[in-house]
């Protein structure tokens, strides 16, 4: 299979932290495209850059901010109570709508909005988590014609959330974190975009 990617986008919830350490602190070089990332937690106050700090060197680590335009080998989270959404000319926006599936940010939105700017050129990724929050949005990106990754159920600290998406519908891979962490390896520049191959 090789396919341009142009985004990333993660979604996590319980178990969340160190799964995403898992795959990112394992990185020797920044990835070639953004990585944006939903990660349930608490709404007051963000300790998630700060949890990241051990990624590879020249990787920026940082929450989503209205108006940015991702860049390549940055990774982005939403920040604590708003959901992150891609805009269709690729720049990040901040919303304050209702929480879904009791979350905001919400791994479905994020998912559904990259689905809509980047079509068939996002991988999306859904981790660990208690609820169910992400299914619908990665089908989205499925639907798109996207690469979808769903954390094997038995690898996950919760398997309720990667769970849900493989009743939903079937995704590209089903994976431990060690593949899919090879898999975030393999993600080599090709042209103008990235190839995944």
């Amino acid at each position: 299979m090789r396919q341009i990617v142009r985004a990333v986008v993660i979604g996590a919830s319980a178990g969340g932290v160190e799964a995403l350490n898992k795959l990112f602190n394992a990185l020797k070089h920044p990835l070639p495209v953004p990585v944006l990332i939903v990660l349930h937690i608490a709404p007051r106050g963000s300790i998630i850059v700060g949890a990241f700090s051990g990624v590879a060197k020249g990787v920026i680590v940082k929450e989503g901010e209205d108006k940015e335009i991702p860049q390549p080998g940055s990774i982005y989270f939403a920040p604590p109570n708003y959901h992150l959404l891609v805009e269709k000319d690729f720049s990040l926006s901040l919303s304050v709508d209702e929480p879904v599936h009791f979350a905001r940010p919400s791994i479905d939105v994020l998912f559904e909005s990259a689905a809509e700017a980047y079509g068939e050129n996002v991988l999306g990724i859904l981790l660990t988590g208690a609820n169910e929050d992400g299914a619908a949005g990665l089908q989205r990106i499925h639907r798109a014609g996207g690469i979808t990754v769903v954390q094997n159920p038995a690898t996950a600290h919760s398997p309720t959330m990667p769970e849900a998406a493989l009743k939903a519908f079937d995704p590209t891979v089903v994976a431990s974190l060690d593949d899919i962490k090879q898999m975030l390896a393999r993600l080599v520049p090709a042209g103008e975009g990235v190839a995944y191959a």
